[in-house]
């Protein structure tokens, strides 16, 4: 017969009386007609271990593993997963250009928090950190992501993008097949995409999770093709697999060769903002914290082997977003020798192969989970305006590599 250890016993008879009649240690001296009452309790407090037990079990600590947790996304992602959650989160980042750990300073320190730099694409490396912090979950945002860098160099997009995937999709599924029991059940693969794998949209419609693929880039090529591998693994292999597909994303911490970024910066030292083409492309942009809500809610409650569209609602075209941000900094520097900062505004050569148009249609995990975006597109550039002017270090040293946000994608 199991019973609980002699040392969960003794800490449950001298902590845990089953009643303020009933003394346990009393109880254990008694005699004869003692002994049947001390079986009484002794039952009870097996019944009292085994739901200590199943209540350990439940509240254990999921391990996330984040690849790309350095950069723009990831890093907002990690930091959430500190300090909303008690999860252990291990974030596996190669650093480059656009990798900071400047971007995690908040949680360096945190005993929950541990930094693995690795290559994606390295899959000793991979198994490595896969089988010492043997994560309940894994969260993969390493991607090389800057279209106009696609254009010039396409191949570190194909290797990152698509090989540096099917490692790590392969050391998972080498992961999972190890597992057994609770720890299988909870395992899961959560692959966070882009809504370019869907090509460019006319004037109206939206895309959804079941529009055809139609990529116009090498990034958002190179990006389509990890999205198969990844939904070909969970269909031919078994590996618990979900997909996200986002808008573009804005608001802290963003490495300087983005729109929004870019402007900012360059207004703020009095130099020309680039508009490509006559600025009227169309983009839906989602608050960078609020997609990282969205992805928790996914890992945590979303169905597997289900693709769900996060979108911010709000559409802009381009020139409409430069122009709201010289407006917000009129109004915040309004000493500044550039204002009105609208006069800063260059329209450009177009970028080749140009999308005229993202929207997302994001009813689905709206429906499904309850997540919607708490930003409107007013309020977060505010937010992300007003950080940018406060945190000018982190400007500096994100651009102190090879980057001075000089115009890219012109290499054709």
């Amino acid at each position: 017969m199991a019973f609980g250890s002699c040392g969960e016993l003794r800490h449950t008879l001298s902590c845990q009386p089953i009643s303020p009649s009933c003394d346990p240690g009393r109880t254990l001296k008694a005699t004869c007609g003692g002994v049947r009452e001390f079986v009484c309790i002794y039952s009870r407090c097996l019944g009292i271990i085994e739901k200590r037990r199943a209540r350990n079990a439940k509240e254990r600590m999921t391990t996330v593993l984040v690849t790309g947790g350095a950069g723009f996304i990831g890093s907002c992602l990690v930091r959430q997963l500190i300090a909303q959650s008690d999860a252990a989160v291990v974030n596996v980042d190669m650093l480059t250009y656009a990798g900071n750990l400047d971007s995690l300073a908040r949680v360096a320190d945190n005993p929950r928090y541990r930094f693995e730099r690795v290559d994606i694409r390295d899959a000793l490396a991979i198994r490595r950190v896969v089988e010492q912090h043997r994560p309940d979950w894994i969260m993969h945002l390493a991607a090389e992501s800057h279209v106009d860098r696609s254009i010039d160099g396409p191949a570190e997009f194909i290797q990152t993008n698509i090989v540096g995937t099917y490692v790590l999709l392969e050391e998972a599924r080498r992961y999972f097949g190890s597992l057994t029991g609770a720890a299988r059940e909870r395992f899961r693969f959560h692959h966070i995409s882009t809504d370019e794998v869907f090509g460019s949209l006319g004037e109206n419609g939206l895309f959804t999770e079941t529009t055809a693929y139609a990529p116009n880039s090498p990034y958002a090529a190179s990006k389509a093709s990890s999205d198969h591998l990844v939904r070909a693994w969970g269909h031919t292999y078994g590996l618990p697999i979900i997909i996200t597909n986002c808008s573009n994303n804005y608001g802290p911490f963003q490495f300087p060769e983005k729109l929004i970024p870019l402007v900012i910066l360059n207004a703020l030292d009095g130099k020309p903002l680039p508009v490509y083409g006559n600025g009227s492309n169309v983009r839906d942009w989602l608050y960078v914290e609020d997609h990282a809500r969205a992805l928790r809610e996914v890992i945590a409650r979303g169905q597997l082997g289900e693709t769900y569209n996060i979108g911010g609602h709000n559409e802009q075209r381009n020139i409409e977003v430069v122009h709201m941000i010289c407006d917000v900094l009129d109004e915040l520097r309004p000493k500044s020798k550039s204002v009105p900062h609208r006069s800063l505004i260059r329209f450009v050569t177009d970028r080749p192969g140009h999308d005229q148009r993202y929207a997302i249609d994001a009813s689905k995990i709206q429906r499904e989970l309850g997540w919607q975006p708490k930003e409107t597109f007013a309020t977060g550039l505010r937010k992300t305006v007003q950080w940018y002017l406060e945190n000018g270090a982190w400007c500096e040293r994100a651009l102190s590599g090879n980057y001075r946000r000089e115009r890219l994608g012109v290499k054709v």
